[in-house]
């Protein structure tokens, strides 16, 4: 119950920030991926913050023994690329437009 709650809250404050990112209208997104034409480079200063964040996380986690909401840590073990992955990154592309 637990880890389902914290997935919740994590799932709303990453939207919340990407709200206020703004990574939600279309128009900035298009208008950061537009090289050739007037290019918006904000949406690339918002994707350095989150590495940046990302990247202190991981090193805080991996220091614990364990996780808050777990018994263990739940790494993938398969390194293969099956067709199931390969679905499933177009799906995520075909999304992105």
């Amino acid at each position: 119950m637990n880890q389902s709650i914290s997935a919740f809250a994590v799932g709303i404050v990453f939207g919340i920030g990407l709200t206020l990112a703004q990574m939600v209208n279309p128009a900035k997104v298009l208008g950061f991926l537009d090289l050739a034409g007037d290019w918006d480079p904000s949406l690339a200063f918002v994707m350095g913050g989150g590495l940046a964040v990302a990247a202190i996380g991981y090193r805080l986690v991996w220091r614990r023994r364990q996780p808050l909401f777990a018994e263990i840590f739940q790494l993938p073990t398969r390194k293969d690329i099956d067709p199931r992955l390969v679905t499933g990154a177009a799906l995520f592309g075909i999304g992105w437009g």
